[in-house]
């Protein structure tokens, strides 16, 4: 595909026009806090403030804005797990344009609602991305619509890589670090940085439950994992890469990063307490892939695109607790106590003498494993960090406490 690769540039600047006045530039913020951890000078692409809280209202609105009067009449019809979907409701409803989103059945709840909120009309047929798009493809055909990809199409990839260009106002940087679905936005940006700013490496990051980047890298082709995809980060859940993507991706994007859902929930976790951002999985994983690339950012200017913020807020729970957990913020512990007055306050008594705070409590006497007179007691407990958790675990040890079960923590 020479000519889309050659031509790939002018589609971004042609875009840039179109979707002025729609789309809003997003300032790099600037991040001493990940300055420090990262000991490199860090700066955010935070497409989670967009409008419909992803970078995917770019690539819809181009793709529309490219339809003829006819095909607009005809309707369009798109698959997403979510955020294409939003932004294409969206994008459609300010067109005037009829839209209907197909969507898996195990999207988030908050995602659907909000694709409906949108005015357009939302179908749920698969259990993954894959399933809704041969079911969004089968319903074009039906009705002579318009099928718009959610990154396999040359306007929309050019819609993404205005991120790009405004990365490249701003900054030169030595490093963007990108998520990677079906290859949309990478391809977008490292086609915008390669006439802007072609010392720029440009880094993906894949969840380890759908590594499509790695896979097509190793095969220098745009390649399927070939299994279910399973990650908390639905925006990357793809399975595969598209084809048009990876043409422009090739040469360009020589270094995929690979992180699994504990290290998405801590990136998460990270944004929203140190740095006030709220970011859904795919949006917090540039993040993720910088702590995974550490010592090799030293010095460096890198940019991390945000790409997103459209989090189920019981999935928001999930993660925060495995977050809290896995940097020793939170503890569980069991043991078992005789039953009988005063028991359960000398073990408490006992816990706030560590300084933890009791979190949640559960006493429970009725258990087949613990014996007639006694009961068991699980508790989470907030803490200060693994040097924490095992003061208290000796603590506890040192007054009589045995651990019936191992700590989740």
């Amino acid at each position: 595909m020479p000519s889309i690769t050659s031509s790939m540039s002018e589609q971004i600047q042609a875009a840039r026009g179109r979707i002025a006045g729609i789309v809003k530039p997003t300032p790099l913020i600037r991040s001493e806090t990940l300055d420090r951890i990262l000991n490199a000078h860090v700066l955010l692409k935070p497409e989670n403030l967009q409008k419909t809280g992803s970078f995917k209202i770019r690539g819809a609105y181009n793709r529309l804005m490219t339809l003829t009067a006819e095909q607009k009449l005809r309707g369009v019809v798109a698959a997403s797990a979510g955020n294409h979907g939003q932004a294409l409701a969206y994008a459609a409803t300010r067109a005037g344009v009829t839209a209907t989103i197909v969507m898996p059945t195990t999207a988030a709840i908050a995602k659907i609602d909000a694709t409906r909120s949108y005015g357009q009309s939302v179908v749920l047929e698969g259990v993954d991305y894959q399933e809704a798009r041969a079911a969004a493809v089968t319903m074009c055909a039906e009705r002579s619509a318009s099928f718009i990809d959610a990154y396999d199409d040359p306007e929309v990839i050019a819609g993404q890589g205005t991120v790009g260009m405004e990365i490249a106002d701003e900054v030169t940087p030595d490093v963007v670090i990108v998520p990677v679905g079906g290859g949309g936005l990478i391809a977008g940006i490292a086609a915008a940085l390669a006439i802007r700013a072609p010392g720029a490496e440009v880094i993906g990051v894949e969840a380890a439950g759908s590594p499509q980047l790695s896979a097509s890298l190793a095969a220098d082709a745009a390649a399927s994992i070939g299994r279910p995809v399973d990650t908390i980060a639905d925006g990357l859940a793809t399975g595969r890469i598209g084809a048009i993507p990876f043409e422009l991706m090739r040469g360009r994007v020589k270094r995929a990063v690979t992180v699994d859902d504990f290290e998405i929930g801590e990136a998460v976790l990270l944004m929203l307490e140190r740095l006030k951002l709220l970011a859904e999985g795919a949006g917090a994983a540039a993040l993720a892939g910088a702590l995974k690339l550490k010592g090799k950012l030293k010095g460096k200017t890198v940019v991390l695109v945000v790409s997103g913020g459209n989090i189920d807020i019981n999935l928001l729970d999930r993660i925060i607790g495995h977050g809290l957990v896995k940097v020793g913020r939170l503890f569980r512990v069991a043991v078992d106590l005789r039953d009988r007055p005063g028991e359960l306050g000398k073990l408490v008594s006992a816990i706030a003498a560590t300084g933890a705070n009791v979190r949640a409590i559960d006493h429970d006497r009725t258990r087949r494993d613990v014996a007639i007179g006694g009961a068991r007691v699980m508790l989470e407990l907030e803490t200060r960090g693994p040097a924490h958790i095992e003061a208290i675990r000796e603590h506890l040890k040192r007054h009589g406490y045995v651990f019936v079960v191992p700590a989740l923590g």
